[in-house]
Formats: structure tokens, C-alpha cells, sequence
């Protein structure tokens, strides 16, 4: 078991799912969320920013725990 590992998977899971919350709760909060959707489009900039700042978090984060617990290092 890494400790570190599963703090920097805890952070990233925690992050997404804070997004996950916010996107729900405090949509005006996301500063980058409007210029992706002018940049990609009004769809693909949302989807974007869902899977960049949601998603990947969230897969990040339970990689990492499940790699800590298993006795991976992160560094």
C-alpha cells in the first residue's frame, strides 16, 4: 500500500465529483466552460469540458487508488 498514491487518487476523485456537484449547483462558477463551447461549438465545447474536468479526474483518481492500494508509487 502507497499512501501517497491513494492521497493524489483521494484528491483527483474528489476534484472530479466536486465538478460533477458544481456543474449541477454552481454552473456559473466554470470561467473555461464558455470559451470551449465558443471555441468547439456549443455542444462539443460542453462535452469537453465534462470530460476534461469531470470525467478524467474521476477515472485518474480511481486508477490511482486502486493502484496505491495494490502497492504502486506514484513517484
Amino acid at each position: 500500500m502507497n499512501p501517497i498514491t491513494i492521497l493524489l487518487g483521494l484528491a483527483a476523485l474528489g476534484y472530479g465529483l466536486y465538478t460533477a456537484w458544481a456543474r449541477r449547483a454552481k454552473p456559473e462558477q466554470f470561467g473555461k466552460l464558455a470559451p470551449m463551447q465558443k471555441a468547439w461549438g456549443e455542444g462539443r465545447g460542453q462535452l469537453l469540458h465534462v470530460v476534461a474536468y469531470t470525467v478524467v479526474p474521476i477515472v485518474v483518481g480511481i486508477v490511482l487508488i486502486l493502484s496505491g492500494l495494490a502497492g504502486a508509487s506514484f513517484f
